[in-house]
């Protein structure tokens, strides 16, 4: 089953010719998600070959660089004659101004928008076997993160135990692997335990947006397989990372180590570093407790698939 992160825009507040604004577009087995929309975010779409069915929009903060795009897409939806309704999700006391960025060109789209304002600790969205979650985040506005958890998945299922214990090849498989017991002809009952194993983890994603490094994302999700911190500065501006209430791409690393996190993408770089920001990529490596490979720096278009922790 796909989860793929495809990153839309990269840059901190300033886009530079090679990085977008911020936004992700994630993908998970015929399903479509945004995380947060700057402007340009349809033309990035359309420039890596995302498609717009997007079905919900997480926003984690109303600065213009995270949702100026909004505009835009939806007008770019409705000229693509979509019913689908869109669900948007922002930060509790935002709801005003993602609905002026609605109606911003004087009325309401072709379709259904719906505005959802969230809590940090509230599950935002429940899918069939997962949950997106907000956790609080340390901005200089109202602002929350996203993680995606999914649930534990079943256990593998023994074919070769069962048939041991003489359990007919056919639906009595399924059956013990949905978890019911199964009466033999000769009337033993072979119970799920028997042929099937420990339930096995699911993925997760976090993704902070803007922030400070927080206890909170260390709690959001349990060894996350993919963490996306902001780490707009390197070392050589820390007190200004602290100061606009961003991070460090040293902090994010030490924030990924504690996480035990599998993997961890720097995003939110400052137009400062317009060039290959290498000193980034050297001081969360270091901060990291880890693969150092598994650090990285995504560029507008990268993609990122995440696996089973299992796989």
């Amino acid at each position: 089953m796909t989860l793929c992160v495809t990153f839309l825009g990269t840059s901190g507040a300033i886009p530079t010719t090679g990085r977008n604004p911020s936004s992700l577009f994630v993908a998970r087995e015929g399903e479509q998600f945004l995380f947060d929309a700057g402007e340009g975010t349809q033309r990035q779409m359309m420039r890596f070959g995302t498609g717009f069915s997007v079905s919900h929009l997480f926003v984690t903060h109303t600065h213009g660089d995270h949702v100026l795009g909004i505009p835009g897409l939806l007008q770019t939806m409705a000229f693509n004659d979509r019913e689908e309704p869109l669900a948007i999700h922002c930060p509790r006391g935002t709801r005003r101004h993602l609905r002026s960025l609605v109606t911003l060109l004087g009325n309401r789209p072709s379709f259904p928008v719906r505005i959802n304002e969230v809590d940090g600790g509230d599950v935002v969205y429940r899918g069939g076997d997962y949950e997106v979650r907000a956790f609080d985040t340390d901005h200089d506005t109202r602002s929350v993160g996203y993680a995606l958890v999914e649930d534990d998945r079943k256990g593998r299922f023994d074919r070769e135990r069962a048939e041991e214990l003489g359990v007919p090849v056919g639906p009595a498989f399924s059956r013990l692997h949905e978890g019911e017991p199964v009466e033999l002809e000769d009337g033993a009952v072979v119970r799920p335990e028997q042929v099937v194993g420990e339930p096995r983890p699911g993925r997760s994603l976090v993704y902070t947006g803007d922030t400070r490094p927080t206890e909170a994302t260390l709690e959001v999700a349990d060894d996350p397989d993919l963490l996306i911190h902001d780490a707009t500065f390197a070392d050589d501006w820390a007190d200004r990372a602290d100061h606009t209430a961003h991070s460090t791409a040293r902090q994010a690393g030490r924030v990924a180590s504690r996480a035990g996190a599998k993997r961890l993408a720097l995003v939110h770089i400052s137009s400062r570093y317009a060039g290959r920001p290498t000193s980034h990529l050297a001081e969360a490596r270091e901060a990291f407790d880890g693969d150092p490979e598994v650090v990285s720096i995504p560029d507008d278009g990268g993609s990122i698939d995440v696996p089973y922790p299992d796989e």
